[in-house]
């Protein structure tokens, strides 16, 4: 039996969740074998899907309450909204290669020798990929790595139905539940969202606190910084290290108006429709308002390094959806350090003279190779010893 928590604006003081009500399809553990029984196949996820079950089974994709039925992912990839009318982004399905699984079967979803779920199949297809890839992600091109993995990675068939969960996958980095994270939020007050996939260095640090003293945001308001810790791009640093990044330097800032939590989702490099997915799924988090910044979720081509989306798309795109889901953007500052002011606007340092310093990404790695001392205007000395041991 599935269970959920109905949110309404008055709830604790926070935000209502996607839809108004926050779901948690895990069953009692009690009840596990009793669900298991009689299962007519054993499905083993791929990383991309133990994220997506996991989502599922905690409500961070609420208010599903399992992978869309074929009308519900024709609907999305076509107008990023459920046959209902609902917001989303992105469509969250199972796959298979398998062509023996039938519509009315139950499925045991595995994941490293871990029993995550039972599925009911309730709508099975053969999607059109090259359609969803447009719909998506704007483009065909396998020089995209969400087309490619749509492409290459996922079976041949998509399947939609309920699911029951059970175990939650075993991390190294903590997931807190929409629920857990709700719990550590003051309420009657503003949560600003901070999404990110990489190591966070000062200017970011910069970029999401000075974020709290936008005009929108109330002046109790917090920050939840949460990182997704699934599967991103092959030449990404790898979550368990991106996860000690990120403990190391909560330790080091105590600051009282920062949460932190870890986000199990599957980057896309969608763009714009990735930037509505990722607030859907801050917002049943809590979140009322979300940092986007310039190319949020944007990729390059694989061959020809040319952008996929306009610097600004995935901002427009959210904005223009934000009041429809209840939240509110904050526009991520362009800072640059100056000698002589640390850390302000582009703008402000152009206006005023003042000496930009800089340090490319590229230089930060050949520093970090060769034992280079990294100044800490650029990197938190925390971060930086946890990247030199891994």
């Amino acid at each position: 039996m599935t269970s959920t928590l109905t949110a309404g604006p008055a709830s604790h003081g926070l935000i209502a969740p996607h839809g108004g009500v926050l779901v948690d399809l895990r069953v009692p553990a009690e009840t596990w074998d009793a669900v298991k029984t009689g299962v007519d196949h054993v499905i083993e996820c791929s990383d991309r899907n133990a994220c997506d079950v996991e989502l599922l089974m905690v409500g961070g994709f609420s208010p599903l309450r399992g992978f869309m039925h074929q009308e519900d992912y024709l609907s999305v990839v076509s107008s990023h909204r459920t046959s209902s009318g609902l917001l989303f982004g992105l469509p969250i399905v199972m796959d298979t290669q398998r062509d023996d699984v039938l519509v009315g079967q139950r499925l045991l979803l595995t994941y490293k020798g871990q029993d995550l779920a039972v599925m009911t199949v309730e709508s099975r297809w053969e999607p059109d990929k090259a359609r969803e890839a447009l719909g998506c992600y704007g483009t065909t091109s396998l020089e995209h790595p969400a087309v490619k993995m749509i492409a290459t990675e996922r079976g041949r068939f998509y399947l939609g139905g309920r699911i029951e969960g059970l175990e939650l996958p075993s991390r190294v980095f903590p997931c807190k539940s929409p629920s857990e994270v709700r719990a550590t939020l003051p309420g009657g007050q503003d949560v600003v969202a901070f999404q990110c996939r990489n190591p966070i260095h000062r200017a970011h640090y910069e970029l999401f606190t000075r974020a709290l003293e936008a005009t929108n945001v109330s002046d109790q308001g917090v920050v939840l910084v949460h990182p997704t810790c699934g599967p991103t791009q092959d030449d990404d640093i790898a979550g368990a290290v991106r996860f000690q990044t990120y403990e190391r330097l909560a330790a080091e800032v105590n600051n009282p108006r920062i949460r932190w939590a870890y986000l199990p989702y599957s980057m896309h490099m969608a763009g714009p429709r990735e930037a509505l997915q990722h607030m859907i799924i801050r917002k049943n988090y809590g979140c009322t308002h979300f940092i986007i910044g310039r190319d949020m979720a944007g990729c390059k081509s694989s061959i020809s390094g040319d952008d996929f989306y306009g610097p600004y798309q995935a901002q427009d795109f959210a904005r223009y959806n934000a009041t429809e889901l209840g939240m509110e953007t904050v526009p991520s500052l362009n800072l640059v350090y100056t000698e002589e002011e640390g850390y302000v606007t582009a703008e402000h340092a152009e206006a005023r003279g003042l000496h930009v310093r800089k340090l490319s990404g590229t230089q930060f790695r050949q520093m970090l190779r060769s034992g280079e001392e990294i100044p800490e205007w650029f990197a938190f000395r925390s971060v930086v010893e946890v990247l030199r041991a891994a």
